[in-house]
């Protein structure tokens, strides 16, 4: 019976040095291993024990089918992401995927790399206004196109507002002009929230063992997001809307 597989977490940041010192990838698993005899040398990246497919507190029903779901500018910079290590990150996103059957848990895609459709990660936050809390609820599997109509903002500072408008409605089956009301309203929301501040509420991830880095203060926010648009040369006519 053959040995099982020492699996690895590697960021990609370090991909070309785990790479460098003797790690294997496994296209159908889609992860890192070491080969017998290297374990030792790729111990730093030997891979943690697996995320729980349900974290603690999730609700898998929070934010149900395809909407546009705009971040407040005073919350930018508060993703996992941004919060988590690399290597947890990929265990994150492994679990996520996973659990979904590597499809869109919204439209049911699957990735496919001829259409540039890929399978990312994306939270739904609960907002309490009365508490200025901002609090993770769930963690979601979202194909691009999902993802793009899902950051309708982004969207459309890359150019792709029109198309993530019409994938929008073949998701939905609204029409053009319940399609642009529905973003409308996402974008009034979206406005009377960025006039608050949040406190970053990870304690699903923080109860499930993953260690977090704090983010920029919510006071320093929308500073933080408003120099990075300038740096990306961004017009100041369309900040503020991702």
């Amino acid at each position: 019976m053959a040995a099982e597989r020492t699996w690895l977490d590697v960021g990609y940041p370090e991909k070309d040095q785990a790479k460098a010192a003797g790690a294997r990838w496994d296209p159908m698993a889609r992860r890192w291993y070491a080969p017998p005899g290297h374990e030792a040398a790729l111990e730093r990246w030997k891979a943690a024990p697996d995320v729980p497919d349900l974290l603690p507190g999730e609700d898998r029903s929070l934010g149900q089918g395809l909407f546009v779901d705009l971040v407040p500018s005073s919350c930018w910079f508060t993703n996992v992401r941004s919060c988590v290590s690399p290597r947890d990150w990929k265990r994150l996103r492994r679990m996520i995927t996973a659990r979904a059957g590597q499809r869109c848990e919204v439209c049911g895609a699957k990735e496919d790399r001829k259409k540039k459709r890929w399978l990312e990660a994306h939270e739904r936050w609960e907002y309490d206004d009365a508490r200025r809390t901002q609090k993770l609820g769930r963690l979601i599997s979202l194909c691009t196109d999902c993802h793009n109509a899902t950051h309708f903002g982004f969207a459309q500072l890359r150019g792709l507002g029109e198309e993530a408008l019409r994938h929008l409605m073949r998701v939905t089956g609204m029409t053009e002009r319940q399609a642009r009301e529905h973003v409308h309203r996402a974008f009034q929301t979206w406005e009377a929230r960025s006039r608050r501040d949040y406190d970053l509420d990870l304690s699903m991830l923080t109860d499930a063992g993953i260690t977090l880095a704090p983010p920029p203060h919510a006071s320093a926010r929308a500073g933080v997001a408003t120099e990075k648009l300038r740096i990306e040369g961004v017009p100041q006519g369309q900040r503020g809307s991702a």
